[in-house]
């Protein structure tokens, strides 16, 4: 099984270790699925960490051991080029859905926007994915 892991998510598990996010990433270094990522999910992990709200709970150093980490247990994929046939209502999610898409994966998120379009997607919140996971373990 393959998943993307939206950016809120991956910031909410930085934030905290416990709650269904960090139990996302923890399944996902154990090898319980493959973590899909890009350039562009990573340039906008890295955007986000460096917010001066975020700032406050992730310092400088915790946040570039975090992206490495992220690079480190993700498999690096190719940006896809053309825009997705489903597209989310802000487009700046665009590129999560053609990564999904692109890598046959599921979409991790929180964002209602993305969450909005479930039916036509395999999006699934990080509950809802755990809960995938052990229906198919």
């Amino acid at each position: 099984m393959r998943a993307v892991v939206d950016v809120n998510v991956l910031i909410s598990a930085v934030l905290s270790g416990g709650g269904p996010p960090a139990e996302v990433l923890r399944r996902g270094r154990d090898g319980e699925f493959e973590l899909i990522v890009s350039e562009l999910l990573i340039a906008e992990l890295i955007r986000a960490l460096a917010y001066p709200k975020l700032r406050k709970y992730i310092p400088a150093t915790q946040a570039s051991a975090f992206v490495g980490w992220i690079r480190e247990h993700g498999t690096l994929t190719e940006d896809p080029a053309d825009r997705p046939t489903v597209r989310s209502p802000d487009p700046d999610d665009d590129y999560l859905i053609a990564l999904a898409i692109g890598g046959r994966a599921f979409l991790v998120t929180g964002d209602r926007h993305l969450l909005g379009l479930e039916g036509d997607l395999p999006i699934l919140t990080p509950a809802d994915f755990l809960r995938e996971l052990h229906t198919r373990g």
